[in-house]
């Protein structure tokens, strides 16, 4: 019914129109041409100046009414440290290109009433004028050298680059339709290198280069960004098919991100995004329900979040490379990097396509050396001498024999330096074997076994007394000697504390 009713008002209105152009028609012949051509071209010129009011107003009105949804002004002030530099660049040629559309407008409907056509008016022919020309030659380049210095001052103060004395965070964006993959450096702050020669779809689709020390602890970011607040970000930018854009509207930087040619650029935030929902929280409209059919989501404002978006038309699914980004306290992102695995640790260590297959790290020594002295502390404060056992995780032998494998040196290492920090304390080291072979055998492995590991511990200064050493070959298995995974539970050496 109401389609039907259109139709039929527009019916109406063009049956209106046809007749006044009749009407029109026929006071023309009544009065003559040209005087209705003098009063049409009098309405009109009248009816350009109201619409010159009306237009202007309007125009200015909405920008007063938009302010607050528009970057830079209202609640959306950046929220990084060059944000301002950019906010005022933008707001010089607002206020100049709108200065300049006031008065062309003005001009430009004013003339259409002041020479409308007149019987007697003529038309006057300017061929040269040199003082015009001065002024529409001098004030254009003066005005626009002005928004172009302070352009070029804005950039230079936005895009140098950092050197290896500056602290900074590194974090990269790779492109590709319709997502991101996102590098963050971990603990040593340091991206690792890439070569596009190592690139597989299936376990490494950056091509980074594992042999790389710095590219033990990268991190593939899964979910949201996470940055720290009041720290320089260097964001390194690159693509694997077409030309996109890697955008952050809140912070003010931008930049493409180009297939085979690495970009870049850098920002420091400066509001966490609580803060800023904090800022918003002040504004009415953002206090209105986020969905009005999930009121437990609260308001607009609790439900912001700082975003990366694509800022380049990639394709079909460009909406979906849309990423969160937060913007957190020092503790908080310390809490959150603590949280995280590294890449290689969690999907490269220990297969085939690892470089450092059969080596120890260094971070894995560390957390080893961490490891035991924890059990160590904990067998020490214990009172019940079931706790007093350590098991020694990382001793190893050289298949059917007692000699030591080179990867031992770095728990015996570790547990040479703790007897030292304990002077008191003497202990016995045991060794024990699975059941496969001969009973005496195995008993005389595991007396081997612990007397090599005690002979090593010696050899490090330790004073003999406080160590002594025995095999309990088969007789104490802690796991099933039907199983793999039980005999190789039971090939153990442990460290006892005898007294402290």
């Amino acid at each position: 019914m109401t389609g039907l009713i259109a139709f039929l008002i527009i019916g109406l209105l063009a049956v209106i129109v046809v007749q006044i152009g009749k009407v029109s028609d026929l006071a023309a012949k009544i009065r003559g041409e040209e005087e209705v051509a003098q009063q049409s071209n009098d309405r009109t010129a009248v009816w350009l100046v109201g619409f010159m009011v009306i237009f202007l107003i309007l125009g200015t009105g909405s920008m007063y009414y938009f302010k607050d949804v528009m970057l830079g002004y209202g609640p959306h002030s950046s929220a990084s440290e060059h944000g301002s530099l950019i906010d005022g660049l933008f707001h010089s040629t607002l206020v100049v290109t709108f200065i300049v559309f006031f008065i062309t407008h003005i001009l430009l409907f004013w003339y259409s009433y002041k020479y409308r056509s007149r019987e007697g008016n003529k038309a006057q022919f300017i061929s040269h004028n040199n003082t015009i020309e001065l002024v529409w030659t001098v004030i254009p380049a003066i005005v626009l050298t002005f928004l172009v210095v302070k352009g070029l001052v804005a950039w230079n103060n936005i895009m140098p680059d950092l050197g290896p004395e500056d602290e900074y965070l590194e974090i990269e964006a790779t492109g590709y339709q319709f997502a991101w993959e996102l590098r963050h450096p971990g603990y040593d702050g340091k991206l690792g290198t890439k070569d596009f020669r190592l690139i597989n779809p299936g376990s490494n689709s950056l091509g980074i280069d594992w042999s790389d020390d710095k590219s033990i602890d990268d991190i593939i970011i899964q979910n949201e960004i996470v940055l720290p607040v009041d720290t320089t970000v260097r964001v390194r930018i690159t693509s694997k098919d077409v030309l996109h854009n890697f955008y952050l509207p809140h912070f003010r930087v931008k930049m493409d991100a180009i297939p085979g040619l690495p970009t870049y650029f850098i920002f420091k935030p400066t509001t966490t995004t609580e803060e800023y929902r904090q800022k918003l929280r002040d504004y009415p409209e953002w206090n209105e329900p986020y969905d009005e059919s999930d009121p437990d989501l609260g308001p607009r404002w609790k439900n912001f979040n700082y975003e990366l978006a694509c800022a380049e038309l990639c394709g079909k699914g460009h909406y979906s490379m849309r990423r969160i980004l937060k913007i957190v306290s020092r503790e908080e992102y310390n809490d959150w990097l603590a949280g995280q695995e590294s890449t290689y640790m969690t999907t490269v260590r220990g297969k085939d396509s690892d470089p450092r297959k059969g080596q120890l790290l260094d971070i894995e020594i560390k957390e080893r050396a961490k490891e035991l002295k924890s059990d160590f502390q904990n067998a020490l404060s214990s009172e019940s001498k079931d706790d007093k056992t350590i098991l020694l995780k990382h001793v190893f032998y050289n298949t059917g024999s007692a000699a030591l494998s080179d990867l031992s040196k770095y728990e015996l290492d570790n547990l040479t330096g703790i007897l030292k920090a304990n002077p008191t304390v003497k202990v016995e080291l045991a060794g024990h074997t699975d059941s496969q072979g001969d009973e005496s055998s195995n008993l005389e492995l595991s007396k081997n076994r612990a007397q090599n590991v005690m002979n090593y511990v010696l050899d490090k200064g330790l004073d003999a007394s406080r160590l002594i050493y025995t095999g309990y070959g088969e007789t104490l298995p802690i796991g099933d000697n039907g199983t793999d995974a039980g005999r190789e539970q039971n090939r153990r050496t442990e460290l006892r504390i005898v007294s402290q």
